[in-house]
């Protein structure tokens, strides 16, 4: 079974979310799956269609370079690490790569609770991805 087949129900979903500039392609054996969101609902719903398909995201099969648009707005959270810096993540994992840091004492934007633990957050210079839930408060 080749990747787009394997995933058909993904990209399927993708397109009709309405992906602005969806682009996907089967490279050496990874999916790559790139485009805007039109907001982090669609965006965490693609996660967990991944997640279904793949428990855990274990066989590294797909690559989901999916933003959420920029004019969606957010509430303010506060990094609040003990010392250290929080990992941006791609996906809501630890298993997934590394795409930022966020400063302790930090104010970056929420996007949208994913879910009790991962949080999709934007820093100042546009980094996009999820953040351990249990480092941010929210500001005011």
């Amino acid at each position: 079974m080749g990747l787009l087949d394997k995933y058909k129900v993904l990209l399927d979903t993708a397109k009709a979310s309405g992906i602005e500039d969806l682009q996907y392609a089967e490279q050496e054996g990874v999916l790559q799956i790139r485009g805007t969101a039109p907001n982090a609902d669609v965006k965490n719903k693609l996660w967990d269609i991944y997640n279904q398909i793949d428990p855990n995201f274990l066989t590294g099969d797909v690559v989901m370079n999916v933003d959420v648009s920029s004019a969606v707005a957010g509430s303010q959270v506060r990094v609040i690490t003990q010392s250290s810096n929080l990992n941006i993540r791609k996906g809501p994992g630890t298993d997934q790569p590394i795409v930022g840091k966020a400063a302790k004492d930090e104010v970056i934007i929420l996007i949208s609770r994913a879910n009790d633990q991962w949080w999709l957050v934007r820093t100042k210079d546009g980094e996009e991805g999820y953040c351990y839930a249990q480092y941010l408060e929210p500001v005011g």
